[in-house]
Formats: C-alpha cells, sequence, structure tokens
C-alpha cells in the first residue's frame, strides 16, 4: 500500500493514498471564530468551503508549524452516516511517498487515539496509519458538517 509520509512532533505517519484527494501547499484559511482549536480554520477550493482539521492539533500537540513542507491533504472523510466530505488536513513534514508492505503492518497494540490505525515499521524507524474515516469525534463532526454533501 502507498502512503504519503508526514509527521506529528518527531514520530511519522501515513495517509493511505486512496483516502487523498490532492496535496495542496499551505494556505491561508478562514478563521472560523468559536471552533474547538483542532479546526484550523476553512480553505476555499474552487469556491466552495472546505473544513481544515490540524493534524498535530488533533493528536494533542502544538499546532502544526508553518514550515515549507506542511501541506493541506485534501481527503474524502465518510461519516457514519455514510455521506462524503471534503476535509483538509493540515500535515506537518510531508516527506512524500512511500511504500508499506500490508504483510508488515500489525495491530499497533495501543489505541491512544481513535484515528490512529496499524503501524510497520522499516529503516527509518515506526510509521502508523491513520484512518480518515475515524478522525472526527461525534460533536466535531456535526460542527463541521451541518450543510449538503461536498
Amino acid at each position: 500500500m502507498k502512503v504519503l509520509v508526514f509527521h506529528i512532533g518527531a514520530d511519522r505517519y501515513g495517509l493511505p493514498l486512496a483516502a487523498i484527494r490532492r496535496v495542496l501547499p499551505l494556505m491561508a484559511l478562514k478563521a472560523l471564530p468559536g471552533a474547538p482549536p483542532v479546526v484550523a480554520g476553512l480553505m476555499n477550493l474552487h469556491g466552495a468551503g472546505v473544513p481544515v482539521i490540524d493534524l498535530s492539533a488533533l493528536a494533542g500537540h502544538a499546532a502544526a508549524a508553518r514550515r515549507v513542507d506542511t501541506r493541506i491533504v485534501l481527503v474524502d472523510y465518510t461519516g457514519p452516516d455514510g455521506v462524503a466530505h471534503a476535509l483538509g488536513l493540515v500535515a506537518e513534514r510531508v516527506q512524500g511517498v512511500q511504500q508499506v508492505d500490508d504483510g508488515a503492518l500489525a495491530p499497533a497494540g495501543v489505541l491512544a487515539a481513535p484515528f490512529l490505525d496499524r503501524v510497520a515499521g522499516d529503516a527509518q524507524g515506526i510509521v502508523q496509519l491513520v484512518e480518515p474515516d475515524r478522525m472526527l469525534p461525534d460533536a466535531l463532526r456535526a460542527l463541521l458538517f451541518q450543510g449538503e454533501p461536498r
């Protein structure tokens, strides 16, 4: 399986390419007053507003640093109701695409966050998969997706 590798702090994570629509440069986002700190803002994608979540903040760290290799990864988020929505994810230190052998993936053994999945080791250490569809708690999902599917 091919994954887009990025960092949260010192740790490597991977988003399956099958879940990714596009990888965009970091852009100005509209602030959403009153939104929780994990909501980085709202981006304009071809005239449509798309909510953007900061993966570092979601994992309990400081917000992602605005670096040359910080990106917004656009994914299709499918909620429990089966409706798909566009969702932007701020990912820090995006390294690129890496092949992860499905046979090398194993359960993490610890459920630190519901959006984290299996792990695989390589010469650079451990990479842990991120599952976008398990990313948003009910209250946050309700806040971000009150309108029509995107």
